[in-house]
């Protein structure tokens, strides 16, 4: 594998989010189109059609959007615990999701005094990732 840093450290999997995204897209215009152009005798099915659309584009939103919960969890509490066994002290509860997900990818070395300086500075995730020196990948993401 090559090396993962700031720069590509973003995940995209082309069936998913290319290709299911496109596809679903084309089916809800085509389907509001449809519901547009049919006659009385279609409209029904027409509207059916378009709220299928909906379900299926409301599915591929909220599968991953809960997945990437439940991964930003795993993660909060993963860092929690590096962080308590490299300076035996509970992680700043004023850091945020957002923040604890980019100290993820800092080394060992690094991570108590960015996490330090992430709490006093108010940086963000992607100025925790700049700041980042030792990159530790992250390949499981998804």
């Amino acid at each position: 594998m090559k090396e993962q840093h700031v720069g590509n450290h973003t995940r995209i999997v082309p069936m998913y989010h290319i290709l299911t995204g496109l596809a679903l897209l084309a089916l809800l215009i085509g389907s509001i189109r449809h519901l547009i152009v049919a006659g009385d005798t279609e409209r029904y099915n027409a509207s059916l059609i378009v709220l299928i659309s909906l379900i299926l584009l409301s599915l591929y939103i909220h599968a991953r959007t809960f997945a990437l919960k439940a991964q930003d969890r795993a993660i909060r509490a993963e860092e929690s615990l590096r962080y308590y066994i490299l300076t035996g002290k509970r992680l700043d509860a004023r850091l945020g999701y957002g923040q604890v997900i980019a100290l993820r990818f800092a080394s060992d070395e690094e991570l108590p005094a960015l996490a330090d300086r992430a709490v006093s500075e108010g940086m963000s995730s992607k100025d925790i990732k700049s700041a980042i020196k030792s990159w530790r990948a992250d390949w499981h993401r998804v």
